[in-house]
């Protein structure tokens, strides 16, 4: 047992010791609970073949009023670390705009809500898309957990106490694909893997394509950034010589915390303000980018069912509204 435990500390001193290559950048607002099942998922205990990737975990708390605590995010591994963002801004921008400048690596993964648990595959699908393309904007799929998107199953009695009993006894922390059991829909209309996405929680970019982008757009300053998530990712879509790949069968879990636009009732959704915001900044209105996207990865049996229901209403979807971007 000791020798065992002294060489788990080596290994620990040698993945410090090397410079990450890639930079995670992980965003939180007052998000204790959900956080410790987000940074579980980043964990190399979880991750899927990502013990040879040299990376660094960056939880970025934007001046929460309940912050998370240092010795918690770090107690996760060698990788983690903690950075308290002081502000009085209600959107995110800054402080991921800020983390994302500031991070070692060369290639980032943004995690634009630290309420998501990510599937097992992701940092190996990312690591893949960063060797394969030389300048990839590599997305995941977004999910809500529980019967249906939160909007709704939120109206209708669900809350953190029932999500909890359905994340332990799904066991995901074992097979992180077992969290598709348990999410009941797509985070939007988008229609998943095959359709046309329009946002992603998670993603993966070069540091320099991120800054050459100008990051997130600091003007949109609505509650949870309105809709500078959805902008970034048309402006990624439409920039020149960026590859746009589709981390296939993996996704982002959305746990429920009383989020501005994701866990408010369908009738009272803040979109139109968020929207009005958009038309004042870009001078249009918000469109979707229609462009069809490269695919890396393979679906693994627990999503069959799910990338089967968005092959099906994808290809309906490419072929009434078909692609406008090559």
């Amino acid at each position: 047992m000791v020798l065992t435990n002294l060489l788990r500390d080596m290994l620990r001193r040698r993945d410090v010791e090397r410079t990450p290559v890639l930079s995670i950048v992980v965003n939180f607002y007052n998000n204790r609970r959900e956080a410790l099942n987000t940074l579980h998922s980043l964990t190399r205990s979880y991750q899927l073949d990502a013990q040879d990737i040299p990376y660094e975990v960056i939880a970025l708390d934007n001046g929460s009023s309940l912050p998370l605590a240092d010795a918690d995010v770090r107690a996760f591994g060698p990788e983690f670390q903690y950075r308290f963002m002081q502000t009085t801004a209600v959107t995110p921008a800054p402080a991921i705009n800020a983390a994302c400048r500031e991070a070692i690596g060369e290639r980032l993964l943004v995690i634009v809500d630290g309420a998501h648990i990510l599937s097992p595959g992701i940092l190996n699908r990312a690591h893949e898309a960063f060797e394969r393309f030389p300048s990839p904007f590599a997305v995941t799929v977004p999910f809500h957990l529980g019967p249906k998107i939160q909007n709704k199953s939120v109206q209708e009695g669900y809350n953190q106490q029932i999500e909890d009993y359905l994340l332990a006894n799904s066991r995901w922390k074992e097979n992180g694909y077992r969290l598709y059991s348990i999410a009941g829909a797509f985070a939007d209309d988008s229609c998943g893997w095959y359709g046309q996405l329009f946002e992603s929680g998670c993603f993966a970019i070069c540091k320099s394509d991120f800054l050459r982008l100008g990051g997130f757009d600091e003007a949109f300053t609505s509650p949870g950034g309105g809709l500078t998530s959805l902008d970034f990712f048309q402006r990624a879509l439409l920039a020149k010589g960026m590859d746009y790949v589709v981390m296939l069968g993996e996704g982002t879990f959305h746990q429920v915390h009383g989020g501005i636009a994701t866990n408010a009732p369908v009738n009272d959704h803040p979109w139109e303000g968020f929207h009005q915001e958009y038309i004042r900044i870009r001078g249009h209105r918000y469109t979707r980018v229609r462009r069809k996207p490269k695919y890396i990865g393979a679906v693994p049996p627990e999503a069959a069912e799910i990338a089967d229901f968005s092959r099906k209403a994808g290809e309906e979807i490419w072929r009434t509204r078909p692609a406008l971007v090559e």
